[in-house]
């Protein structure tokens, strides 16, 4: 699995935001598709909020592919 950490630049970005500013969905319209067909995992967990607020500490996983961790 291919790891890397995000940086935040406050103190909570959205779950599609993540995705289009790492590079993982080019557009808005990808990243919700992601989300709906369940490829995310937030904490462990299959989210299904396109607007989860994630926060430094939190850990997402697309596809059982990539880990990112926030700090």
């Amino acid at each position: 699995m291919q790891e890397e950490t995000f940086e935040l630049r406050s103190d909570v970005i959205d779950l599609l935001q993540l995705l289009k500013a790492t590079g993982y969905a080019a557009t808005g319209g990808e990243a919700k598709m992601m989300v709906e067909d369940e490829l995310i995992a937030v904490n462990g967990e299959v989210e299904g909020r396109k607007r989860r607020k994630l926060r430094a500490g939190d850990v997402v996983e697309i596809d059982g592919q990539v880990r990112i961790q926030l700090a």
